[in-house]
Protein backbone atom coordinates (compact mmCIF):
# COMPACT_ATOMS: atom_id res chain seq x y z
CA UNK A 1 0.00 0.00 0.00
CA UNK A 2 1.72 3.21 -0.91
CA UNK A 3 -0.36 5.97 0.93
CA UNK A 4 -3.94 5.84 -0.44
CA UNK A 5 -2.57 4.15 -3.77
CA UNK A 6 -2.91 0.23 -3.27
CA UNK A 7 -0.56 -1.58 -6.47
CA UNK A 8 -3.01 -4.25 -7.82
CA UNK A 9 -1.32 -7.54 -9.06
CA UNK A 10 -2.82 -10.99 -8.95
CA UNK A 11 0.94 -12.54 -8.83
CA UNK A 12 2.63 -13.93 -6.43
CA UNK A 13 5.92 -13.26 -7.47
CA UNK A 14 4.79 -9.21 -7.07
CA UNK A 15 3.30 -9.91 -3.86
CA UNK A 16 6.43 -10.71 -3.17
CA UNK A 17 8.51 -8.31 -4.83
CA UNK A 18 6.17 -5.60 -2.87
CA UNK A 19 7.27 -7.43 0.61
CA UNK A 20 10.46 -7.40 -0.05
CA UNK A 21 10.47 -3.57 -0.71
CA UNK A 22 8.41 -2.73 2.05
CA UNK A 23 11.07 -4.69 4.19
CA UNK A 24 14.16 -2.74 3.17
CA UNK A 25 12.48 0.65 1.14
CA UNK A 26 16.17 1.80 0.77
CA UNK A 27 16.51 -1.15 -1.10
CA UNK A 28 13.60 -1.46 -3.41
CA UNK A 29 13.52 -1.33 -7.43
CA UNK A 30 10.69 -0.44 -9.47
CA UNK A 31 9.65 -2.82 -12.26
CA UNK A 32 10.08 0.15 -14.35
CA UNK A 33 13.36 0.69 -13.83
CA UNK A 34 14.96 -2.85 -13.40
CA UNK A 35 15.20 -5.26 -16.44
CA UNK A 36 12.92 -8.14 -14.92
CA UNK A 37 14.40 -10.69 -17.08
CA UNK A 38 18.14 -10.18 -16.01
CA UNK A 39 18.94 -13.14 -13.94
CA UNK A 40 22.05 -14.18 -12.24
CA UNK A 41 22.87 -17.15 -14.64
CA UNK A 42 22.29 -20.11 -12.79
CA UNK A 43 20.02 -22.37 -14.25
CA UNK A 44 18.59 -23.21 -10.79
CA UNK A 45 19.18 -21.56 -7.63
CA UNK A 46 17.08 -20.75 -4.05
CA UNK A 47 16.71 -17.51 -3.19
CA UNK A 48 16.38 -16.00 0.67
CA UNK A 49 12.90 -13.73 0.69
CA UNK A 50 13.22 -12.23 3.98
CA UNK A 51 9.49 -13.22 4.68
CA UNK A 52 9.35 -16.16 6.94
CA UNK A 53 7.10 -18.80 5.94
CA UNK A 54 8.28 -18.30 1.97
CA UNK A 55 10.26 -20.23 -0.69
CA UNK A 56 11.34 -18.93 -3.78
CA UNK A 57 13.30 -21.13 -6.67
CA UNK A 58 14.03 -19.65 -9.40
CA UNK A 59 14.90 -21.66 -12.83
CA UNK A 60 16.75 -20.01 -15.67
CA UNK A 61 16.55 -21.74 -19.63
CA UNK A 62 18.59 -18.84 -20.87
CA UNK A 63 19.08 -20.61 -24.28
CA UNK A 64 14.96 -20.52 -24.95
CA UNK A 65 14.72 -17.29 -22.81
CA UNK A 66 11.95 -18.90 -20.01
CA UNK A 67 12.37 -17.61 -16.85
CA UNK A 68 10.39 -19.59 -14.27
CA UNK A 69 10.13 -18.83 -10.63
CA UNK A 70 8.29 -21.25 -7.92
CA UNK A 71 7.01 -19.28 -4.98
CA UNK A 72 5.77 -21.26 -2.20
CA UNK A 73 4.03 -20.25 1.07
CA UNK A 74 4.33 -22.70 3.93
CA UNK A 75 2.81 -21.00 6.81
CA UNK A 76 -0.31 -18.56 7.59
CA UNK A 77 2.19 -16.18 9.03
CA UNK A 78 3.82 -16.45 5.13
CA UNK A 79 0.07 -16.08 3.73
CA UNK A 80 -0.64 -12.71 5.57
CA UNK A 81 2.59 -11.19 4.42
CA UNK A 82 2.01 -11.63 0.76
CA UNK A 83 -1.66 -11.22 0.93
CA UNK A 84 -2.11 -14.88 -0.57
CA UNK A 85 -3.43 -18.56 0.07
CA UNK A 86 -0.84 -21.19 1.28
CA UNK A 87 0.07 -22.64 -1.78
CA UNK A 88 2.20 -23.41 -4.91
CA UNK A 89 2.34 -20.14 -7.38
CA UNK A 90 4.44 -21.00 -10.12
CA UNK A 91 5.49 -17.83 -12.80
CA UNK A 92 6.73 -18.47 -16.02
CA UNK A 93 8.29 -15.46 -18.08
CA UNK A 94 8.74 -15.32 -21.30
CA UNK A 95 9.99 -11.61 -22.97
CA UNK A 96 8.99 -12.82 -26.26
CA UNK A 97 5.69 -14.73 -25.53
CA UNK A 98 3.58 -11.95 -26.93
CA UNK A 99 5.09 -12.60 -30.22
CA UNK A 100 3.73 -14.54 -33.21
CA UNK A 101 6.41 -17.06 -33.18
CA UNK A 102 5.02 -20.42 -33.17
CA UNK A 103 7.80 -22.36 -32.15
CA UNK A 104 8.55 -20.14 -29.30
CA UNK A 105 5.12 -20.46 -28.19
CA UNK A 106 5.40 -24.22 -28.40
CA UNK A 107 8.16 -24.11 -26.13
CA UNK A 108 6.22 -22.30 -23.76
CA UNK A 109 3.28 -24.69 -24.00
CA UNK A 110 6.13 -27.41 -23.08
CA UNK A 111 7.22 -25.81 -20.12
CA UNK A 112 3.59 -24.90 -18.50
CA UNK A 113 2.79 -28.77 -19.48
CA UNK A 114 5.36 -29.79 -17.13
CA UNK A 115 4.24 -27.67 -14.58
CA UNK A 116 0.68 -28.82 -14.73
CA UNK A 117 1.36 -32.47 -14.56
CA UNK A 118 3.35 -32.02 -11.45
CA UNK A 119 0.63 -29.95 -9.66
CA UNK A 120 -2.33 -32.18 -10.59
CA UNK A 121 -0.56 -34.80 -9.02
CA UNK A 122 -2.47 -37.92 -11.14
CA UNK A 123 -5.83 -36.25 -10.75
CA UNK A 124 -6.37 -36.30 -14.61
CA UNK A 125 -9.10 -39.05 -15.10
CA UNK A 126 -11.98 -36.50 -14.97
CA UNK A 127 -11.11 -32.87 -15.61
CA UNK A 128 -13.70 -30.11 -15.76
CA UNK A 129 -11.32 -26.67 -17.18
CA UNK A 130 -13.54 -23.69 -16.53
CA UNK A 131 -13.18 -20.10 -18.96
CA UNK A 132 -13.26 -17.29 -16.37
CA UNK A 133 -14.04 -13.65 -18.36
CA UNK A 134 -16.46 -12.13 -20.42
CA UNK A 135 -15.24 -12.76 -24.06
CA UNK A 136 -17.09 -10.11 -25.19
CA UNK A 137 -14.12 -7.29 -23.64
CA UNK A 138 -11.35 -8.72 -25.42
CA UNK A 139 -8.66 -8.19 -22.84
CA UNK A 140 -10.89 -10.82 -20.51
CA UNK A 141 -11.50 -13.49 -22.89
CA UNK A 142 -8.27 -15.16 -22.63
CA UNK A 143 -10.44 -17.95 -20.90
CA UNK A 144 -13.46 -18.80 -22.82
CA UNK A 145 -10.58 -18.63 -25.50
CA UNK A 146 -8.68 -21.05 -23.90
CA UNK A 147 -11.83 -23.38 -23.82
CA UNK A 148 -12.41 -22.81 -27.93
CA UNK A 149 -9.09 -24.56 -28.52
CA UNK A 150 -9.45 -27.21 -26.06
CA UNK A 151 -9.72 -31.03 -26.98
CA UNK A 152 -13.40 -31.79 -25.01
CA UNK A 153 -13.34 -35.46 -24.06
CA UNK A 154 -15.72 -36.71 -21.94
CA UNK A 155 -18.90 -36.93 -24.26
CA UNK A 156 -16.99 -39.44 -26.32
CA UNK A 157 -15.44 -41.23 -23.99
CA UNK A 158 -19.20 -41.81 -22.01
CA UNK A 159 -21.01 -42.65 -25.44
CA UNK A 160 -18.44 -45.02 -26.89
CA UNK A 161 -15.93 -45.43 -24.16
CA UNK A 162 -12.17 -45.00 -24.33
CA UNK A 163 -10.96 -47.98 -27.27
CA UNK A 164 -13.42 -47.51 -29.87
CA UNK A 165 -12.90 -43.14 -29.79
CA UNK A 166 -9.30 -43.42 -29.47
CA UNK A 167 -8.38 -41.97 -26.27
CA UNK A 168 -7.20 -44.83 -24.38
CA UNK A 169 -4.39 -42.75 -22.53
CA UNK A 170 -6.92 -39.45 -22.30
CA UNK A 171 -8.72 -38.66 -19.29
CA UNK A 172 -12.64 -37.48 -19.37
CA UNK A 173 -12.38 -33.62 -20.26
CA UNK A 174 -15.14 -31.37 -19.89
CA UNK A 175 -15.18 -27.67 -20.07
CA UNK A 176 -17.67 -24.35 -19.61
CA UNK A 177 -17.62 -20.62 -19.84
CA UNK A 178 -19.70 -19.73 -17.01
CA UNK A 179 -19.48 -15.66 -18.30
CA UNK A 180 -19.64 -13.22 -15.68
CA UNK A 181 -22.51 -11.88 -13.28
CA UNK A 182 -23.89 -9.02 -15.44
CA UNK A 183 -24.29 -11.41 -18.29
CA UNK A 184 -26.18 -14.25 -15.68
CA UNK A 185 -27.00 -12.88 -13.26
CA UNK A 186 -25.55 -15.45 -10.89
CA UNK A 187 -21.80 -15.90 -9.25
CA UNK A 188 -19.63 -17.14 -11.10
CA UNK A 189 -18.99 -19.99 -8.44
CA UNK A 190 -22.98 -20.57 -8.55
CA UNK A 191 -22.89 -22.00 -11.67
CA UNK A 192 -19.37 -23.94 -11.18
CA UNK A 193 -20.01 -25.48 -7.82
CA UNK A 194 -23.46 -26.65 -9.65
CA UNK A 195 -21.61 -28.35 -12.73
CA UNK A 196 -19.62 -30.03 -10.41
CA UNK A 197 -22.21 -31.69 -8.53
CA UNK A 198 -23.51 -32.95 -11.33
CA UNK A 199 -20.72 -34.23 -13.42
CA UNK A 200 -18.54 -34.87 -10.80
CA UNK A 201 -15.17 -34.34 -11.94
CA UNK A 202 -11.81 -34.93 -9.82
CA UNK A 203 -10.10 -31.58 -10.39
CA UNK A 204 -11.14 -28.05 -11.46
CA UNK A 205 -8.63 -25.94 -14.24
CA UNK A 206 -9.67 -22.28 -14.05
CA UNK A 207 -8.08 -20.01 -16.66
CA UNK A 208 -8.44 -15.93 -16.15
CA UNK A 209 -7.17 -12.99 -17.37
CA UNK A 210 -4.84 -11.13 -14.33
CA UNK A 211 -3.68 -8.03 -13.24
CA UNK A 212 0.08 -6.96 -13.10
CA UNK A 213 2.40 -3.98 -11.37
CA UNK A 214 4.34 -4.17 -14.24
CA UNK A 215 3.95 -3.23 -18.10
CA UNK A 216 6.88 -5.67 -18.46
CA UNK A 217 4.90 -8.40 -17.51
CA UNK A 218 1.52 -7.82 -19.68
CA UNK A 219 1.37 -10.81 -21.85
CA UNK A 220 4.74 -12.01 -20.87
CA UNK A 221 4.12 -14.28 -18.11
CA UNK A 222 1.59 -17.29 -16.84
CA UNK A 223 1.03 -17.91 -13.34
CA UNK A 224 -0.08 -21.63 -12.17
CA UNK A 225 -1.34 -22.21 -8.86
CA UNK A 226 -2.76 -24.87 -6.80
CA UNK A 227 -4.81 -22.28 -4.78
CA UNK A 228 -7.58 -21.71 -6.89
CA UNK A 229 -8.75 -17.93 -7.94
CA UNK A 230 -10.52 -14.95 -7.17
CA UNK A 231 -12.07 -13.41 -9.70
CA UNK A 232 -11.40 -9.84 -10.60
CA UNK A 233 -9.84 -9.30 -7.79
CA UNK A 234 -6.91 -7.45 -9.27
CA UNK A 235 -9.07 -5.01 -10.78
CA UNK A 236 -10.58 -4.48 -7.34
CA UNK A 237 -13.78 -6.13 -8.09
CA UNK A 238 -13.91 -9.39 -5.87
CA UNK A 239 -15.90 -12.30 -6.38
CA UNK A 240 -16.05 -16.09 -4.44
CA UNK A 241 -13.35 -17.74 -4.48
CA UNK A 242 -13.21 -20.65 -7.11
CA UNK A 243 -10.81 -22.91 -4.85
CA UNK A 244 -11.29 -26.62 -3.05
CA UNK A 245 -12.36 -25.03 -0.04
CA UNK A 246 -15.56 -23.91 -2.03
CA UNK A 247 -15.78 -26.52 -4.41
CA UNK A 248 -14.34 -30.00 -2.26
CA UNK A 249 -12.56 -31.04 -4.99
CA UNK A 250 -8.47 -29.99 -6.13
CA UNK A 251 -8.50 -26.54 -8.01
CA UNK A 252 -5.60 -25.29 -10.07
CA UNK A 253 -5.55 -21.79 -11.68
CA UNK A 254 -3.51 -20.68 -14.96
CA UNK A 255 -3.85 -17.14 -15.71
CA UNK A 256 -2.24 -14.11 -17.87
CA UNK A 257 -2.08 -10.59 -17.20
CA UNK A 258 -3.39 -9.06 -19.27
CA UNK A 259 -3.91 -5.38 -17.95
CA UNK A 260 -2.30 -2.90 -15.90
CA UNK A 261 -3.09 -0.49 -13.31
CA UNK A 262 -3.10 3.00 -15.06
CA UNK A 263 -1.63 4.52 -11.61
CA UNK A 264 1.30 2.06 -11.55
CA UNK A 265 2.23 3.45 -15.01
CA UNK A 266 2.49 6.71 -13.46
CA UNK A 267 3.96 5.74 -10.08
CA UNK A 268 6.79 3.14 -12.70
CA UNK A 269 7.51 6.62 -14.67
CA UNK A 270 7.96 8.26 -11.27
CA UNK A 271 10.48 6.19 -9.55
CA UNK A 272 12.53 5.94 -12.27
CA UNK A 273 12.63 9.60 -12.28
CA UNK A 274 13.61 9.08 -8.52
CA UNK A 275 16.25 7.03 -9.22
CA UNK A 276 17.75 8.81 -11.95
CA UNK A 277 17.88 11.36 -9.32
CA UNK A 278 19.89 9.84 -7.20
CA UNK A 279 22.07 8.60 -9.53
CA UNK A 280 23.34 12.14 -11.68
CA UNK A 281 25.11 14.78 -10.03
CA UNK A 282 23.39 16.61 -12.75
CA UNK A 283 20.05 15.49 -12.59
CA UNK A 284 20.13 16.58 -9.07
CA UNK A 285 21.33 20.24 -10.01
CA UNK A 286 18.54 20.73 -12.96
CA UNK A 287 15.63 18.96 -10.27
CA UNK A 288 16.50 22.82 -8.17
CA UNK A 289 14.65 21.81 -4.96
CA UNK A 290 13.46 18.37 -5.83
CA UNK A 291 17.26 17.27 -6.10
CA UNK A 292 17.47 17.98 -2.41
CA UNK A 293 14.70 15.97 -1.26
CA UNK A 294 15.82 12.40 0.57
CA UNK A 295 14.76 9.48 -0.97
CA UNK A 296 11.54 9.28 1.79
CA UNK A 297 10.54 13.06 0.57
CA UNK A 298 9.98 11.87 -3.08
CA UNK A 299 8.32 8.89 -2.33
CA UNK A 300 6.05 10.90 -0.32
CA UNK A 301 6.08 13.66 -3.42
CA UNK A 302 4.95 10.40 -5.37
CA UNK A 303 2.30 8.99 -3.54
CA UNK A 304 0.73 12.85 -3.09
CA UNK A 305 0.90 13.40 -6.97
CA UNK A 306 -1.03 10.49 -8.11
CA UNK A 307 -4.51 11.25 -8.94
CA UNK A 308 -7.07 8.57 -6.85
CA UNK A 309 -8.92 8.53 -9.93
CA UNK A 310 -6.68 6.80 -11.60
CA UNK A 311 -6.83 3.91 -9.43
CA UNK A 312 -9.91 3.18 -11.25
CA UNK A 313 -8.22 2.85 -15.05
CA UNK A 314 -7.02 -0.44 -16.63
CA UNK A 315 -4.68 -0.32 -19.41
CA UNK A 316 -3.77 -2.47 -22.18
CA UNK A 317 -1.65 -2.74 -25.02
CA UNK A 318 -2.76 -2.19 -28.35
CA UNK A 319 -2.23 -5.50 -30.20
CA UNK A 320 -4.69 -6.87 -27.06
CA UNK A 321 -6.95 -8.81 -29.93
CA UNK A 322 -3.60 -10.88 -31.45
CA UNK A 323 -2.14 -10.84 -28.56
CA UNK A 324 -4.81 -13.00 -26.69
CA UNK A 325 -5.53 -15.27 -29.71
CA UNK A 326 -1.60 -16.40 -29.52
CA UNK A 327 -2.17 -16.94 -25.60
CA UNK A 328 -5.27 -19.13 -25.83
CA UNK A 329 -3.16 -21.47 -28.12
CA UNK A 330 -0.36 -21.57 -26.01
CA UNK A 331 -1.79 -22.53 -23.07
CA UNK A 332 -4.85 -24.65 -24.38
CA UNK A 333 -2.12 -26.44 -26.09
CA UNK A 334 -0.34 -27.35 -22.83
CA UNK A 335 -3.44 -28.23 -21.33
CA UNK A 336 -4.23 -30.80 -24.26
CA UNK A 337 -0.57 -32.16 -23.67
CA UNK A 338 -1.33 -32.52 -20.33
CA UNK A 339 -4.36 -34.54 -20.09
CA UNK A 340 -3.67 -36.57 -23.30
CA UNK A 341 -2.06 -39.14 -20.94
CA UNK A 342 -2.28 -40.57 -17.81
Amino acid sequence: MLGKFQIRTDLALEAKEICEEMAAPRLRRSAASSDIWKKNGADTHDMDTGIRGVRVKEDVDEEREIYTTTVTIETENGAKAMGKPVGTYITIEAPNMSSPDEDYHREISQELAKHLNHLMDGHKDSVLVVGLGNREVTPDALGPDVVNNLRITRHMIKEYGRMPSGMETSGEISAIVPGVMAQTGMETLEIIRGVVEETKPGIVVVIDALAARSTKRLNRTIQVTDTGINPGSGVGNHRDAINEESLGIPVIAVGVPTVVDAATIVNDTMEELVAQMDQSDSMKKLGGTLGTLDQAEKHEMIHHLISPHLNTMFVTPKDIDETVKYLSFTISEALNMTFAGN
